[in-house]
């Protein structure tokens, strides 16, 4: 009963729509940017140089989280869902560990990620990883009040 992180891989793309649509739905409305990346994530992430990754417990994928290649120093930490059944058993912090080390890896030197203020959870594990609440500033997202950083 491990939880482990794995790439993406194409066959695993309804996993990386499903759970963010299913998050996103449930507290907000899914909007143009998120629908872009959520159907067709191999051109608006993975070919521009970002990462996907899974988190598998147990033969089934459930959770997922993306870093968006921003610039070779830049990435955004986006797109990191849990299915509801599986919350609580740690993997939203073993997806947000896995994409900073990643970052690491890349060169990434500034890593951030946009949310709102309306999830605690969220904001919690942001703040518990490293992230620093600074001013959100332009962002795609209706949604997006509350926006995190770190530098590496």
């Amino acid at each position: 009963m491990s939880l482990e992180i794995i790439d993406y891989h194409p066959e695993l793309r309804e996993h990386f729509t499903a759970l963010n649509i299913e998050w996103i739905s449930t507290y907000f409305i899914v909007e143009p940017h998120d629908r872009e990346q959520l159907e067709d994530p191999e051109e608006y992430i993975l070919s521009k140089g970002g990462r996907i990754f899974f988190a598998e417990y147990e033969n089934k994928i459930i959770g997922t989280v993306a870093m968006i290649k921003i610039s070779d120093t830049t990435y955004e930490l986006a797109k990191m869902a849990v299915s509801p059944a599986y919350r609580g058993l740690g993997a939203g912090l073993k997806l947000g560990e896995h994409v900073i080390a990643e970052a690491k890896k890349l060169g990434c030197t500034y890593l951030f990620l946009e949310s709102n203020q309306k999830l605690t959870p969220a904001l919690t594990l942001y703040k518990k990883l490293g992230f620093i609440e600074v001013p959100v500033g332009d962002t795609p997202y209706e949604r997006a009040n509350y926006k995190g950083e770190m530098y590496l």
